[in-house]
C-alpha cells in the first residue's frame, strides 16, 4: 500500500497521551485536494469534535494557488467520514472528562486524503517531564551501544 503523508501534528505527542487511533476519509472540495498535493495543510491547532451524529475536523488547509474566486475557506469545517460504531466510541470516549480528539497524520491511501485521529487525553506537566527523561534514557543507552560497536 502507498502512502504520502502530507502533514503530521508532532505536538499532539508532546501535549497529548494518544489511547487510540481512526483511520477516516475526509469530504473535501476540488481545491482542496489540490492544496493538500501541493503540501498546504497544517494540522498544528487542528482538533476534531463530535457534532449532531457527525465528526468534523477543524484544520487549516491553505487556499490552492492557481485557484481563481471560487477558492475555498481555509478554516472551515470538513466532514469526517467514519462507521456509525466508530463515531459512537469516539462519542462515548470524548464525553469523559479530559479526552480530547487530536488530528494525528494527514495522507494520501491509494489516491484518496485520509486522516489519522487519536482519542487523547492531556499530559499534565509532570507526565511530560517524565517522558523526556525517558527519551534521554533512550538516546544515552542507544549512543553507548553506538560506541561500544565502534570498538
Amino acid at each position: 500500500m502507498s502512502e504520502y503523508v502530507i502533514a503530521t501534528n508532532k505536538k499532539a505527542f508532546y501535549d497529548y497521551s494518544v489511547e487510540e487511533t481512526y483511520e477516516a476519509g475526509i469530504q473535501l472540495l476540488g481545491t482542496e485536494i489540490k492544496s493538500l498535493r501541493d503540501g498546504g495543510a497544517s494540522l498544528k491547532e487542528g482538533y476534531a469534535r463530535v457534532e449532531r451524529g457527525e465528526v468534523f475536523l477543524y484544520c487549516s488547509i491553505s487556499p490552492y494557488k492557481a485557484g481563481n474566486i471560487n477558492n475555498h475557506d481555509p478554516l472551515r469545517k470538513r466532514k469526517l467520514l467514519l462507521h456509525r460504531e466508530e463515531i459512537n466510541r469516539i462519542l462515548g470516549r470524548t464525553i469523559e472528562k479530559g479526552y480530547s480528539l487530536v488530528p494525528l497524520k494527514m495522507y494520501f491511501k491509494r489516491g484518496k486524503a485520509k486522516i489519522e485521529i487519536g482519542v487523547a487525553r492531556g499530559k499534565k506537566l509532570h507526565d511530560r517531564r517524565e517522558d523526556i527523561k525517558k527519551k534521554e534514557a533512550k538516546r544515552e543507552v542507544a549512543q553507548a551501544f553506538k560506541e561500544r560497536q565502534r570498538q
